[in-house]
C-alpha cells in the first residue's frame, strides 16, 4: 500500500458545512438545541458510515453502542460526582469501545443474515439489561437528573442551547477530522478493497479480520460519544437509545445523505431531523409516512442519496 496517492488535502467546499453551522448559531439562536441534535446524529451517521459506506459491515444494532454511551453519562451523572462533561465523554467512548471489540471479535467471524441478526441480539441484550436495571438506569421511566459540569470549568449548558452547540460543534468537527484521516490513508484504502473484494484482498496477505475489528472499534467509540452527548444536551436518557429505532433512523439518514460518502453522513441528518420537526407539527400521527414516501423517492430515483442528485447535475455541466 506505500503507493497509495489520494490526495488529502481538504479542499474548499469541505468547509462549507462548518461555514453553515457557525451562520446557524448566530442567525437561528431559538434553534440551538434542535441544532445540536443534528450536530450529534450526524457524528452518529459518521459513525456508522465508517463501517457500513467503507468497510461493508451491515447492521442494525449500532445503537447499542449509541446506548452504552448515553448510558454511562448518564449514570455517572446521576449516581457519582463525576459530572464533569469531557470525563462522561472519555468513560463513554472507553466503554463503547472495548463492546466495539469485544462483539466485533465474535461477530466479525459471521457474515450476511448471521452478522445482521447477531448485531440485533447484541442490542436487545443491553436492552433488556437496562430495563430490568432499574436502580442504575431508571428502567422504563428513564434515567433523570444526570448532572452535567461545565465544559472546561468554564461554559455552563445553558436554556438557550449555546453551549450545548458549540461543544456538539467541536466533538463533531474532532470526529469529523478523524474520520477524513482514516479514509484519506493507506488504511481507508484497504478497508474499501476489503468491501469491494474480500476474497482479493486476503489473497494479497492483507490481515481482514483484524482490520475490520478495528474498524468496528473505532466506530463503536464514535457511535458512543454520540450518545454521551445527547444525554448531557438533554440531561437525561431513556430506553429508546438502545431501541431499533435510533440504527434505523441513523440508518435511514446515511441513505437519504448518500452511503460511503462521507458528506452523505452531514446531509442525511439534516434532511431527516428537519423534515421530521416539520411533519412531526403539521401531522404528528403521520409524519413517518412522509419520511417513508421520502426515502422511496431517494432509493429509486438517487441510488447514491442527495449527493448523488449532486453528482448528476454536476457531470452534465462539464459536458455542456
Amino acid at each position: 500500500m506505500s503507493g497509495y496517492s489520494a490526495d488529502p488535502r481538504i479542499r474548499w467546499t469541505e468547509w462549507l458545512p462548518w461555514i453553515a453551522a457557525i451562520a446557524f448559531f448566530f442567525l437561528l439562536p431559538g434553534y440551538l438545541s434542535l441544532g445540536a441534535r443534528i450536530l450529534i446524529f450526524i457524528l452518529f451517521a459518521l459513525s456508522l458510515d465508517l463501517i457500513l459506506g467503507y468497510a461493508g459491515i451491515i447492521t442494525l444494532g449500532h445503537s447499542a453502542f449509541f446506548g452504552l454511551g448515553a448510558y454511562t453519562a448518564g449514570a455517572l451523572g446521576a449516581h457519582t460526582a463525576l459530572t464533569d462533561p469531557l470525563a462522561q465523554l472519555a468513560a463513554a467512548a472507553a466503554l463503547s469501545a472495548l463492546l466495539g471489540a469485544a462483539t466485533g471479535a465474535v461477530i466479525l467471524r459471521t457474515r450476511a443474515l448471521t452478522l445482521l441478526m447477531l448485531t440485533l441480539a447484541i442490542t436487545a441484550i443491553l436492552l433488556e439489561i437496562a430495563n430490568k436495571w432499574t436502580s442504575m438506569t431508571g428502567g422504563a421511566d428513564g434515567l433523570a437528573g444526570v448532572k452535567v459540569g461545565e465544559v472546561l470549568g468554564l461554559f455552563r449548558f445553558d436554556l438557550y442551547g449555546k453551549t450545548a452547540f458549540l461543544y456538539c460543534l467541536i466533538t463533531l468537527f474532532i470526529g469529523w477530522w478523524a474520520v477524513r484521516r482514516i479514509i484519506y490513508s493507506p488504511y481507508g484504502a484497504m478497508l474499501t478493497g476489503i468491501r469491494e473484494n474480500t476474497t482479493r484482498m486476503h489473497a494479497i496477505g492483507a490481515p481482514v479480520y483484524w482490520r475490520l475489528v478495528l474498524i468496528y472499534t473505532i466506530s463503536a467509540t464514535m457511535a458512543g460519544i454520540a450518545g454521551a452527548l445527547l444525554t448531557q444536551v438533554n440531561q437525561f436518557v431513556g430506553l429508546n437509545v438502545l431501541g431499533l429505532e435510533p440504527s434505523g433512523d441513523v440508518l435511514v439518514m446515511l441513505i437519504l445523505g448518500g452511503v460511503g460518502r462521507l458528506y452523505g453522513a452531514f446531509i442525511g441528518p439534516v434532511v431527516y431531523i428537519v423534515v421530521q420537526d416539520t411533519l412531526a407539527k403539521q401531522y404528528p400521527e403521520y409524519w413517518y409516512f412522509g419520511i417513508g414516501v421520502l426515502l422511496i423517492v431517494v432509493v429509486l430515483f438517487a441510488r447514491g442519496g442527495i449527493l448523488g442528485i449532486a453528482d448528476v447535475f454536476t457531470r452534465n455541466k462539464k459536458t455542456l
